[in-house]
């Protein structure tokens, strides 16, 4: 698994980059090891265009607001940089994807997935609950991450809680396997008996990413586990 995983939002001016819809907003949390750094990548954009009143409704970007935003070929090597050789998590991932290649296109860049490994959270969380509501508020509500800041879609913001949800929706899967144990052998048995087997005690590190599993589950089944 690459350790470096970068949670990737879009808002657009609507729904088809065919029809010369455009990325008004780009929002991006990194996650490293399995921790949120803080490290982000925000912005607005400016799309020389007005936002459909559908998608307008969603997002409440307005094309006074982005007048005086950079346009995407100013952000590009930067946006490109943030995301390079990471893994990038998007929930939906055809239709992001699908606007950020037209933007590349337009500026002579290669395609997307040729700077980044591209993972569809959408399609993660039908695997794991088939038949249920999968879009991020039923994510949110599942996994107990509070989303009630949420009033209008925004590209940081949703990066942010979908990254809350990657991490409990993964947890156990990529780095906490569980193992059959093997049965003791007998000089490890006897050793056990004798009060002479060696205790290898848990580290720092090991400490902290035990904490961080209580505290998921925590968030999950809404009570302090007992242990």
């Amino acid at each position: 698994m690459n350790p470096r995983q970068i949670v990737l939002d879009t808002e657009t001016t609507g729904l088809d980059p065919a029809l010369g819809h455009r990325v008004i907003e780009i929002g991006a949390v990194e996650i490293l090891n399995r921790r949120i750094t803080g490290a982000n990548f925000h912005v607005y954009l400016n799309p020389d265009r007005d936002s459909d009143p559908g998608a307008l409704q969603v997002h409440g970007l307005t094309r006074e607001f982005l007048a005086d935003k950079p346009r995407f070929p100013a952000v590009a090597g930067e946006f490109l940089a943030f995301v390079r050789d990471a893994e990038v998590l998007i929930h939906n991932a055809p239709f992001d994807v699908g606007f950020l290649d037209a933007e590349l296109a337009r500026i002579g860049a290669p395609a997307l997935r040729t700077h980044c490994e591209v993972r569809d959270t959408l399609k993660l969380a039908k695997e794991l609950h088939p038949g249920q509501k999968n879009n991020l508020d039923a994510l949110c509500k599942r996994y107990a991450v509070d989303n009630s800041g949420r009033a209008l879609h925004g590209a940081l913001l949703d990066a942010q809680l979908l990254a809350e949800v990657y991490l409990a929706m993964t947890r156990g899967q990529e780095s906490l396997g569980i193992d059959i144990v093997p049965p003791l052998r007998q000089d490890q048995a006897g050793a056990l008996r004798r009060g002479t087997l060696r205790v290898l005690r848990a580290g720092a590190d090991e400490l902290d990413a035990h904490a961080d599993y209580l505290s998921g589950m925590t968030r999950e089944c809404g009570e302090v586990a007992p242990w």
